[in-house]
């Protein structure tokens, strides 16, 4: 007998990022993840992409990366900013990680319209 999934056919499902396989993050969650990358001292970054490209290696960076921010809110309004130029994107933080040279955390916040 084949193995029944509770989460859905996980494996020709598209997922995307770290919580690609969690129901989507409350408004609450997606800031608690952004506090976490700015306390961890990674410099939070925004990227974007159509979700018919969505697969490939390197997406559109909204902006440069925010090297040395510590407000929240300042990367929550550029987060929204961005959703709001490309409504029909995905939209995704990062943070990255500067002692290790990569990327520390990475997440879409914004499910675009394929």
């Amino acid at each position: 007998m084949p193995f029944q999934s509770t989460t859905g056919d996980y494996q020709t499902k598209h997922t995307l990022e770290t919580f690609g396989f969690l129901p989507p993050m409350t408004q609450e969650e997606i800031f608690d993840q952004i506090a976490y990358i700015i306390a961890q001292g990674w410099t939070p970054g925004i990227e974007h992409i159509h979700p018919s490209k969505s697969m490939n290696h390197y997406w559109t960076m909204w902006k440069l990366p925010f090297f040395g921010v510590t407000d929240l809110a300042q990367v929550v309004s550029e987060l929204e900013a961005c959703h709001r130029s490309y409504p029909d994107h995905h939209v995704r933080v990062t943070g990255y990680d500067n002692y290790t040279q990569s990327q520390g955390s990475c997440f879409v916040v914004f499910e675009g319209r394929g």
